[in-house]
């Protein structure tokens, strides 16, 4: 038996995805808005939930969030993340509308609380990957 790290898993975008990996990798955060409801979702998907238009455009996100909870992953949903346990996820509330969920980083979640404010922030994982981030609100 191996003890090599396998990769990490990276995503495959779509057609219905790929303007919001584009968007993270220029560090804005992009999300589908319906063209005939105007309803804003997120996560990527073909269909609006609300009025099942396949039609849609991006909107920029403001950048801000709020805690609406959070986990502290002490086990690896995959073996390639476990150097970088223990690390904290949080579900937050966007201004549009939408809850997003990303790792949470400058602040430990001792610190957090629902409602806290925070901004979202873009890593560059140094393998042609950006993932957003939440960050402490300035």
């Amino acid at each position: 038996m191996s003890d090599a790290i396998p990769p990490k898993p990276r995503p495959e975008p779509s057609d219905d995805t790929r303007p919001y990996w584009e968007g993270v990798a220029a560090h804005r955060l992009l999300l589908q808005r319906c063209a005939d409801c105007g309803r804003v979702r997120h996560y990527p998907r073909p269909l609006c939930d609300a009025c099942h238009s396949f039609a849609v455009e991006w909107i920029e996100a403001s950048g801000r969030a709020s805690v609406h909870s959070w986990t502290v992953a002490h086990h690896p949903f995959h073996p390639a993340f476990k150097a970088e346990l223990p690390y904290t996820l949080v579900t937050a509330d966007l201004p549009e509308g939408v809850r997003m969920l990303a790792r949470l980083r400058g602040m430990g979640p001792e610190a957090l609380r629902v409602g806290l404010p925070l901004r979202i922030g873009f890593e560059d994982n140094g393998e042609g990957l950006t993932l957003p981030v939440f960050r402490p609100a300035d």
